[in-house]
């Protein structure tokens, strides 16, 4: 009897040895997959599609493939709208998203969230031949915003009064154009983004009142990467390499090639408003 026990006990603890080994072997495994990223590929300079090569670039994007490259991990982008981003990384679907988003308090509640590698702030575009009418936060009531629905932008111009005129991942010269023709009367969003879209067509006819800067308090600590919920091992691996990325000087670097500023620092215009978005504003209606 004693030898069947000790012969019993021998084959346990094989089978539990053999079985540690495979759970290494799995973890190893899952530290090589992909890292799957949701993004756009129409927010420039943020996340675009090159328009010679057609290749996913951006300074999000680039990041992005920086950090892999650091974790040795291959990388995946999966190109949704806003809504479709924020549900890829609740649900498991992408690790993360990378597509300028701000690191409010709200999302923070929602998500976890890596260092900041952007700061910046808001600003408004607007017919140049009139402003569109709006020489003032007053003006914008009765206005005709264009915006991705549900952003924190698109729920400001709804609370300052205007009518809301929602797009689904729609590029940049489609916004601009609309301006232009009257179809709609303004759009708020990131002043670098918009900057760099009036820059590249020169003939829009469109400008940014340095009187209409502004930030609210959902976006005003800058911008980073959106995690799971709870995902702190990802959190802490990508952290890493940040800190990594800025010390080298990569991130600064890529940002004055995609920005032609450092937008690592925060920035130091002065008379910029800031809002505070009350929550019944959703920015779909």
């Amino acid at each position: 009897m004693n030898k069947k026990i000790k012969i019993f006990s021998a084959l346990i603890s094989i089978l539990a040895f053999t079985a540690i080994i495979l759970i290494g072997c799995t973890k190893n495994n899952d530290s090589k997959k992909p890292l799957i990223v949701a993004t756009s590929g129409t927010l420039y300079p943020a996340s675009y599609h090159d328009s010679k090569t057609n290749k996913l670039v951006g300074y999000d994007i680039e990041i992005a493939r920086a950090v892999a490259k650091g974790l040795d991990r291959k990388i995946e982008f999966k190109e949704y709208n806003v809504d479709g981003q924020l549900t890829a990384v609740k649900t498991g679907k992408a690790d993360f998203a990378a597509n300028d988003f701000n690191i409010s308090p709200t999302r923070q509640k929602k998500f976890t969230t890596s260092t900041v590698y952007k700061y910046s702030f808001n600003s408004v575009m607007v017919r140049a031949s009139d402003n569109s009418g709006i020489n003032s936060w007053a003006d914008i009531k009765g206005k005709k915003a264009a915006g991705e629905a549900g952003t924190g932008y698109q729920r400001l111009a709804q609370q300052l009064g205007a009518t809301l005129v929602n797009y689904d991942n729609v590029s940049n010269d489609v916004y601009l154009r609309d301006v232009k023709n009257s179809k709609t009367d303004f759009i708020m969003n990131d002043y670098y983004l918009q900057s760099l879209a009036l820059k590249a067509m020169p003939n829009s006819g469109l400008t940014l009142p340095s009187n209409l800067y502004f930030n609210t308090e959902e976006d005003k600590s800058g911008v980073g990467f959106l995690m799971q919920k709870g995902d702190t091992k990802l959190q802490k691996q990508v952290n890493e390499q940040l800190k990594k990325l800025k010390k080298d000087g990569t991130i600064k670097k890529l940002s004055e090639k995609y920005y032609g500023a450092d937008v690592t620092k925060k920035p130091t215009v002065k008379n910029i408003h800031t809002f505070k978005i009350e929550s019944k504003y959703d920015g779909r209606q």
